[in-house]
């Protein structure tokens, strides 16, 4: 038998999961130690790029995964992982006022183990979706999965970012201990017992990791839409540092209002995310690239917008950010859409290994994206004040967007021929 429909809202709990947690590290946390602590922005940039960096390794869990490794151990294990270095990386915020080097080792060890928990637990979550889900629900699956993903990440922003204010360090670890806490036990209540109800595909003869790898790299669509995911996630990812600070800095939000902006950001991509299911699937309105390309270039004029209010001062911080995760949204809900329709394709049982590549090229990219705007951010405001240093890197990253709009459109064109070869919501 093959995953239900209720196993797999099960497993999406899972990505919900994972969102909670990771949205502490990469929106709270960050914004602590800019604004609170008064660290360059660069500091958080390079931790974020350590645990993006180390995800580098997804093509090895996927592998793996498709040699018929223990994938709900690699799950529930990788979740504890995570939990605790979000927990770490909580530790050392009041240890850098006291010393900073101190800090600065817990740090780098906690989101090290951020990265490897993300990896492992995320990678073998998609290979046990795309191994045990019926192909014809396997878009359906994707969708529902990261849909909860993002209602994770949302509710949890805008929940701690209510419970945050008035801000100590005590309470910052007392809300991180119950969000991990909370994550872990779900995720061993949702897939406890899935993998051993179904009956997943033929695995692939056993090779060397090197060997298997090589095999999928000399697949052209697998190829090229791996340069497309480095070059759409670093545009993505290149404002997820500098948000939160800029709105600290510029508009003045509390640590709690910034919390909860990130939080309006993901309901955004939420919404964009469903309107694009529901236009493209129950309407067949629009091919999968003209979405892609939509997203883009609605994120782009959205990243203009937040840079032209910083410099005007007007208050309307929140609107555009919404209106940049609703683009968001559709971009990556297509681009999601193109992933599993191309996973099932070339050599067979090798699902795990391509996704594992995509996600591998996803997290470098948004280590490299997330890094370079919060470095540019910190070069220019030695060169100007705040609000144009900000607002410049928002511009080059609405370049950015611009470009993976041109690419998709040679890309996605090659890779994908019809909406439907890639629904994006239940019902296929």
């Amino acid at each position: 038998m093959t995953l239900s429909w209720f196993s797999i809202v099960r497993l999406g709990l899972v990505q919900m999961a994972l969102g909670a947690i990771v949205v502490l590290t990469t929106s709270t946390l960050n914004r602590l130690m800019v604004v609170e602590l008064a660290l360059p922005a660069v500091l958080p940039g390079l931790l974020v790029a350590l645990h993006y960096g180390i995800q580098i390794t997804r093509p090895n869990w996927g592998f793996l995964s498709d040699q018929g490794g223990h994938r709900t151990r690699w799950i529930i294990g990788g979740m504890a992982a995570l939990g605790a270095g979000a927990f770490l990386a909580a530790t050392a915020i009041p240890i850098f006022e006291e010393s900073f080097w101190l800090g600065m080792g817990i740090s780098v060890f906690a989101y090290a183990l951020i990265g490897l928990g993300v990896g492992a637990s995320g990678t073998s979550l998609l290979a046990l979706l795309a191994t045990a889900t019926e192909p014809r629900r396997r878009a359906a699956a994707a969708t529902i999965t990261w849909l909860m993903m993002i209602f994770g990440i949302a509710v949890t922003a805008a929940t701690v970012g209510s419970q945050l204010d008035p801000y100590s360090h005590g309470l910052l670890l007392r809300i991180v201990a119950v969000v991990t806490l909370g994550a872990l036990l779900m995720t061993i209540l949702a897939v406890w017992g899935i993998e051993r109800r179904v009956i997943q595909r033929a695995e692939p003869e056993p090779m060397p990791f090197r060997e298997g790898i090589a095999e999928i790299w000399a697949e052209p669509k697998a190829r090229n839409f791996t340069f497309f995911v480095f070059l759409s996630m670093t545009a993505y990812f290149m404002q997820e540092l500098i948000l939160e600070p800029y709105a600290g800095l510029v508009f003045n939000f509390t640590p709690g209002q910034s919390t909860s902006l990130s939080g309006a950001q993901n309901g955004g991509v939420f919404i964009g995310m469903l309107l694009v299911g529901i236009a493209a699937t129950g309407f067949k309105i629009g091919a999968l690239r003209h979405w892609v390309v939509a997203g883009c270039i609605g994120s782009a004029l959205s990243l203009t917008i937040i840079s032209v209010i910083g410099l005007l001062g007007i208050p309307l911080l929140v609107p555009a950010v919404v209106a940049l995760g609703l683009f968001n949204g559709m971009f990556a809900v297509a681009a999601i859409g193109s992933m599993m329709a191309l996973a099932g394709k070339g050599r067979e049982a090798r699902e795990g290994t391509r996704m594992g590549l995509w996600g591998a090229a996803q997290a470098i990219a948004a280590g490299f994206g997330g890094l370079v705007g919060a470095a540019l951010v910190d070069v220019f405001r030695q060169l100007m004040t705040t609000a144009p240093a900000f607002g410049a890197v928002f511009i080059f990253e609405a370049f950015l967007f611009v470009a993976a709009a041109l690419m998709a459109l040679r890309v996605m064109e090659k890779t994908s021929s019809t909406p439907s070869s890639v629904a994006m919501v239940p019902g296929e």
